[in-house]
């Protein structure tokens, strides 16, 4: 998943794990890769250690005769989170100011490490493009950049569109995903999308439960079947990971 700030990226990733499962499609590994870390809410989960605090431990508390390696490598299985038919990992970020390279490389070390593990994986990167700069994702099957309505949430859409293929990234294909769609908005939809293809863009209507389930801190993965976002994102992901696979 990728896109601008407020798109609903974690909403729709945790909907993706959700048909997965749903789907009998399992093990997935979900990894939430954004250093303001959310995913575990929209699964219903807690999260107790994330990768960015698994290093600032490795910094001061690696127990004698334990190299750092090993003392990294029993922090990130200790900070997995199982769950039914799926597991978690998240990011998170360093304490203090900084950038977040070094948990940016971690993560991206992990992921290589375990994906072969999983025959699905479910990445939730942070807002922008910078990950993509950072290349903490190399290998991508399928790329859903996600937009709102907005023509900014496009116009950014479309630059990491051409940002990807520009630091040529293994990406199998790349689908829009026009999210909290609204009515009256099919000329700017056509328009500025033309460079994904006729076929490679969708639309998700907005939903008033999303709106209630975030008010009420539920998780959104329990969306009722009554949801119109979630009809329109089951009939999305069924099509590209159904019947493309048919």
């Amino acid at each position: 998943m990728a896109g601008k700030g407020g798109t609903g990226k974690t909403t729709l990733a945790g909907l993706l794990v959700r048909f997965l499962k749903e789907q009998d499609m399992t093990p997935i590994l979900a990894v939430d890769a954004d250093a303001n870390s959310n995913l575990n809410e929209v699964l219903g989960l807690e999260v107790e250690e994330t990768l960015g605090e698994a290093r600032e431990m490795m910094k001061k508390d690696v127990p004698a005769g334990m190299t750092k390696d090993i003392f990294m490598e029993m922090k990130v299985e200790q900070s997995l989170v199982e769950a039914h038919g799926f597991d978690l990992m998240v990011m998170g970020r360093p304490e203090g100011p900084g950038c977040y390279c070094a948990a940016n490389s971690l993560l991206s070390k992990f992921i290589e490490r375990m994906m072969n593990n999983y025959p699905y994986l479910v990445v939730d990167n942070e807002a922008g493009m910078e990950h993509f700069s950072r290349l903490t994702t190399k290998y991508i099957d399928l790329l859903l950049i996600v937009s709102d309505s907005s023509r900014r949430g496009i116009l950014s859409a479309r630059r990491i569109h051409d940002l990807v293929d520009e630091l040529n990234i293994r990406v199998g294909r790349k689908y829009l995903l026009v999210n909290q769609y609204r009515d009256k908005l099919e000329g700017l939809v056509a328009k500025e999308t033309e460079i994904f293809g006729p076929d490679s863009v969708s639309t998700i209507p907005e939903d008033d439960l999303i709106y209630q389930f975030d008010l009420e801190g539920k998780p959104t993965v329990e969306l009722p079947p009554e949801s119109v976002a979630l009809k329109a994102v089951n009939e999305i992901f069924r099509k590209l990971l159904l019947e493309k696979a048919a």
